[in-house]
């Protein structure tokens, strides 16, 4: 941020002081919390909504943007009041001082949310939320306390349901005002004496729609410890089904309306009905049943009774005895003719052993193997003679006399030497000569 003394002139431009004042303002306040009335308000097409924020004394223009305008849960109109979350700004364009809200809430509703809240969170962490404390409701209430309204339209809806319901149920309607300073002392005192009287055995709290002023009886603290305290089940039904209360959150059960409530509080007739009907049903099912057991027990201690008279026990031996003769008779006769059977089976295989009968057999056996021989001795002497003759045609074929035969002679010397060279042979010398058909002297001669 730039210095600024009386003895420099500094020139500024309308830009460049709006830029200076934005960014000053934005320092000193980043954000602020502010509530006044709506004045002004516009919502052009582009989603922003611009309005002017003012009070008796003063009043400021406002902005806020599409992003941060679509959150609201409530419609601004002209008049409300709010308090508004917003950032100090300048619009530079036009040099105006506004505010860029974030967060904007109707006053009265938003003091009483943080309220409850913080009752809320309080009494939590006292347990009295805590679901191990809530008792059960009695499964046929006979007499029921109804803590509301006598002219609110939830008593007539309550008062409607339990008449179709269950019409058994006595139904007290313990009247208070639900809406005003009056209404919690009032509530108080009447759950208070419902509670010391001991004549009911729920009580049912209820009251319909409204906004969270309308309802906020039901959010004070003292309507809570007194719920708390109650020494009979409490039942809460307080506004519509999306309205929750101190006094939803510390009754032993909640009920989304008084229709809802009134439905919880009692079974439904027609079907307690259909239900004891058909217990009616199981239970005659159930007798004749026993009865038919009972019968058919009777019956069989009456056989058992008849079964031991003596006549009927001499009966059953004398039936036995027969039975067990019979039995006899079949089983020696099976043995008999079983012997019988293996006895011939054993007749015939000593037959069959016996050497009168084995010797024709033996004899056959003895020519077979007789014929047998012969044909083997034929057989190896006809493969010996055509054996001999191959080896006699093969010998011949490398014998000398056959190389005579062919036109050849062997010489042999004086002393039967076979001449292989005439080189040491003399003229003169006795020689012999031996061919295929014979024999030669003959004498080397010159030539």
């Amino acid at each position: 941020m730039p210095a600024f003394d009386s003895t420099t002139r500094h020139v500024l431009t309308p830009s460049s002081l709006n830029r200076l004042v934005r960014d000053l303002l934005g320092d000193a306040l980043p954000q602020v919390w502010i509530e006044g009335e709506l004045s002004n308000v516009a919502r052009p097409a582009s989603g922003h909504v611009y309005f002017t924020l003012k009070d008796s004394g003063a009043q400021v223009r406002c902005a806020m943007f599409k992003m941060k305008a679509s959150t609201l849960r409530f419609r601004p109109v002209d008049g409300l009041q709010v308090m508004v979350r917003a950032k100090v700004g300048l619009y530079e364009p036009r040099g105006e001082f506004q505010l860029v809200a974030e967060y904007m809430e109707p006053s009265g509703e938003g003091a009483l949310q943080r309220e409850f809240e913080q009752l809320k969170a309080r009494l939590n962490a006292e347990g009295l939320f805590d679901p191990s404390r809530k008792r059960p409701l009695p499964r046929y209430a006979r007499r029921i306390g109804v803590i509301t309204s006598a002219t609110g339209a939830a008593v007539r809806d309550v008062l409607s349901v339990l008449a179709r319901r269950w019409p058994l149920a006595h139904v007290e309607i313990l009247p208070v005002p639900v809406q005003g300073r009056e209404a919690p002392p009032a509530i108080v005192a009447m759950l208070r004496k419902a509670s010391a009287c001991a004549r009911y055995d729920v009580v049912l709290l209820t009251r319909g729609g409204g906004s969270l002023e309308d309802l906020w009886a039901f959010n004070e603290e003292i309507v809570a410890r007194a719920i708390h305290a109650s020494a009979v089940p409490v039942i809460s039904a307080v506004g519509h089904e999306i309205d929750f209360s101190i006094a939803d959150f510390v009754a032993d059960l909640r009920a989304p309306t008084p229709s809802a409530a009134a439905e919880l509080l009692v079974p439904d007739a027609v079907a307690v009905g259909r239900h004891l009907r058909q217990l009616q049903q199981r239970l005659l099912a159930v007798q004749l049943g026993r009865l038919q057991a009972q019968s058919q027990r009777v019956d069989h201690l009456l056989a058992r009774l008849q079964a031991q008279r003596p006549q009927a026990r001499l009966q059953r031996d004398r039936e036995r005895l027969v039975h067990l003769q019979r039995r006899l008779t079949t089983v020696l006769r099976e043995q008999d003719q079983r012997r019988r059977t293996r006895l011939e089976r054993l007749h015939a295989r000593l037959l069959a052993s016996h050497p009168r009968n084995q010797l024709p057999l033996l004899q056959r056996r003895l020519a077979e193997q007789d014929q047998r021989l012969r044909r083997a001795i034929t057989q190896l002497l006809q493969r010996r003679q055509t054996q001999l003759r191959h080896d006699g045609r093969a010998l011949h074929a490398v014998s000398p006399l056959a190389t005579l035969e062919r036109g050849y002679a062997i010489m042999f010397d004086a002393d039967g030497k076979v001449l292989r060279s005439a080189a040491n042979v003399a003229t003169g010398t006795p020689l012999r000569a031996r061919l295929a058909d014979g024999e030669l002297a003959l004498r080397v001669c010159e030539d």
